[in-house]
């Protein structure tokens, strides 16, 4: 692609239509993406990490829409475990080396092509998958070379609603945002 479109709005950009027509499995990674990168580690050998409200819940319109969602992360942490059991993710991948591979599996596990596919990085290990999937998705505090290969860039950071903008085009994409959006009394 030419350049990074940014942001999501309810109007879809035009280069991207028939593409988030297509996607019905959303992958994310974790830090960086889901979370702001802090990683909080405690005398005890415990970690902590400050989840966004507002992704989590574009990300069960995007369940209730019937688009999955997987995470895909390099680290392995009982923070992200309990938070994808709050928001009932079943496909959770933890201390993946090779996100790609990762993908392609799960792919094959639900009979989906890699342009039934979207996925959201932040660092260069995203990239792999970011250019396997059929879209590319990054946050606005990606790393330079992860911007320059995305097809969209949020205009929030990481762990500060990027995910819900992501949530939001992928809905207006595929028609359903207006719908979500009359069902919860927005004008």
């Amino acid at each position: 692609m030419s350049g990074v479109i940014k942001g999501a709005m309810a109007k879809v950009p035009p280069e991207l239509v028939e593409r988030l027509r297509s996607i019905r499995l959303l992958g994310l990674d974790v830090d960086g993406v889901l979370t702001d990168g802090r990683v909080y580690f405690h005398g005890d050998g415990s970690e902590s990490k400050a989840f966004n409200i507002l992704d989590g819940h574009g990300l069960k319109m995007l369940q209730r829409c019937n688009i999955e969602v997987a995470i895909i992360s390099g680290r392995r942490s009982g923070a992200v475990r309990q938070r994808a059991a709050e928001l009932s993710i079943q496909a959770l991948y933890e201390g993946c080396g090779d996100k790609q591979a990762q993908m392609r599996t799960l792919l094959q596990r639900r009979g989906l092509s890699p342009d039934q596919a979207a996925y959201m990085g932040d660092d260069l290990p995203d990239v792999p998958v970011m250019r396997f999937v059929g879209l590319g998705l990054t946050v606005a505090n990606a790393h330079p070379g992860v911007i320059s290969v995305a097809d969209w860039c949020s205009l929030r950071r990481g762990g500060e609603g990027a995910v819900r903008e992501a949530c939001d085009l992928l809905l207006a994409g595929q028609g359903h945002l207006d719908e979500l959006l009359r069902e919860a009394g927005c004008p």
